[in-house]
C-alpha cells in the first residue's frame, strides 16, 4: 500500500509532539469531541435513511414482481412447454448422439461433412 505521508514526515511529526499535538488542533478537535447526543442523533439519522432506502427498494420489488396468474401464463408460454418443440428437441438430441457414436466408431472426421444426416460425403482424415 502506498502512503501519502512519507517516512520523513512521520519522523517530523514524532519530534514535534506526535499524534497528541495533532489531535489538539481546532479543526481536528471538532471532529473528535462530540457529545453523545450528537452521536446518537447521527446514528438514528443514518438508520432512518438506510431504512427508508430499504423500504423503497422492497416496495419497488413488490410492485415489479408478477402475480401468480401472470407467472402461470409465462410458464405456459415457454417453448419447453410446447409438445412440438419438445419432440423437435428430442429428435435433435437423438441425431447428435448418433453422430457422436458414429464419430467414435470411425476414423473419419465427421465435422467435415456437408450433410451430417448422411454417412460419408466429406473429406477423410
Amino acid at each position: 500500500m502506498v502512503s501519502c505521508v512519507g517516512h520523513s514526515s512521520l519522523r517530523r511529526l514524532r519530534r514535534r509532539g506526535g499524534l497528541a499535538r495533532l489531535l489538539e488542533a481546532p479543526e481536528v478537535a471538532s471532529l473528535v469531541t462530540r457529545s453523545p447526543m450528537e452521536n446518537l442523533h447521527k446514528l438514528l439519522l443514518a438508520g432512518a435513511v438506510l431504512g427508508a432506502g430499504a423500504g423503497v427498494g422492497t416496495a419497488l420489488f413488490a410492485l415489479v414482481t408478477p402475480g401468480e396468474e401472470r407467472k402461470q401464463a409465462m410458464l405456459k408460454e415457454m417453448p419447453e412447454q410446447d409438445p412440438q418443440r419438445r419432440d423437435e428437441a428430442a429428435r435433435t438430441k437423438q441425431l447428435l448422439l448418433a453422430t457422436l457414436q458414429e464419430a467414435a466408431a470411425t476414423q473419419e472426421n465427421v465435422a467435415w461433412r456437408k450433410n451430417w444426416m448422411n454417412g460419408g460425403g466429406g473429406r477423410s482424415a
